[in-house]
């Protein structure tokens, strides 16, 4: 006898228990079925007879009969593709005016069976058939996969030696009774961390080339180390006709590139913006409240003085520093083929 059949006899047995006893209750003890079983094990009983008895192993089920054909499901599938993050809603009417007739409810059925109901899972699917067939995506896709996809928001600036990269930027810092408005020109080697900064009373092209012009380009020099690019954000001060700002000139006379990050997009110029954090939660917050300024000169000794802090000094807690001064990774992160200084200040031949 199958197990099958033994399982229909023990049922039929709990069924013909409980005529006996008339307790229900007693015999699904005694046969150790619940009382919910019971009822239904009766229910298919009444309703198909001995066959009611036997379990029904699962396997595959006959089509819903409202079910989509499989030429809507390939259109709703090619759709989804290409609009990853639109709504079943959206995507019903959008194939309506295709010609291809179909409801919200469709929609979400033919994602349920393919496993995108959620528009992650849609996007990643976006991203598996770009990697196996290498098509090329459109704006708005890319624009998507960037917004939602971890590996697009966790990128970083690569560089690959000091000087490769160099950052700058304006910022504002307050206004100084007496003085006016006071800017912060700042830069920063994107490799190595090495900070400069200068301040001045307005926000200009000419304070943005005295800047590279006295304090960067120096010492660059000084370690034979040359500037490959500068970026910096939209600004007056560093965009311009390249044949007439003085900025752009002034790069184009050096040999150094100009490049520009992305409109109202600072994070695309993080280095910077994170230096004016450190600068003002460790410098200006802290000596505005100890000091009574009266002149640029005493605010550009204080600052002076923090930087040499913070290159030579201070261990850097950022990426792939490990703990070293902006100093020391300079020097160990220069271009192959320059000397490299020592611990007293030397250069190895």
């Amino acid at each position: 006898m199958t197990t099958g059949k033994k399982v229909a006899r023990r049922k039929l047995s709990l069924l013909e228990l409980a005529s006996e006893l008339d307790n229900v209750s007693k015999a699904c003890r005694i046969m150790g079925y619940s009382r919910q079983q019971f009822y239904e094990i009766r229910r298919n009983y009444q309703t198909f007879g001995a066959e009611g008895l036997v379990d029904r192993l699962p396997g595959p089920r006959e089509p819903h009969p409202n079910r989509v054909d499989e030429a809507t499901e390939d259109r709703i599938l090619a759709y989804s593709l290409e609009f990853p993050t639109h709504g079943p809603v959206r995507v019903a009417q959008q194939l309506v005016l295709q010609g291809v007739q179909v409801s919200s409810g469709g929609v979400r059925g033919v994602w349920s069976r393919n496993g995108m109901l959620t528009r992650h899972e849609r996007l990643l699917r976006l991203e598996r058939h770009v990697r196996d067939t290498g098509i090329a995506l459109n704006d708005d896709q890319v624009r998507t996969l960037e917004r939602f996809s971890p590996e697009f928001r966790e990128r970083h600036i690569e560089t690959r030696c000091s000087g490769d990269l160099v950052a700058v930027d304006t910022f504002f810092v307050g206004t100084l009774k007496g003085v006016g408005k006071i800017y912060l020109q700042s830069a920063i080697d994107c490799h190595s961390r090495y900070a400069f900064g200068r301040l001045y009373t307005s926000k200009l092209p000419v304070t943005a080339v005295h800047m590279l012009n006295e304090s960067v380009l120096p010492f660059f020099e000084e370690h034979d180390t040359p500037v490959v690019t500068v970026l910096s954000d939209n600004g007056r001060e560093f965009c311009g006709r390249p044949d007439r700002h003085p900025y752009e000139l002034f790069l184009q006379l050096e040999n150094i590139e100009h490049r520009t990050t992305r409109v109202r997009r600072p994070q695309s110029n993080g280095f910077v913006e994170r230096l004016h954090r450190t600068l003002l939660d460790e410098h200006f917050r802290i000596q505005g409240r100890k000091n009574w300024y009266e002149s640029l000169d005493e605010m550009q000794a204080d600052l002076d003085a923090y930087l040499r802090h913070y290159n030579h000094e201070r261990a850097h807690q950022g990426r792939n520093m490990s703990g070293r001064t902006p100093y020391q990774a300079f020097l160990d992160s220069r271009p192959e083929g320059q000397p490299k200084e020592d611990n007293e200040g030397h250069y190895a031949a």
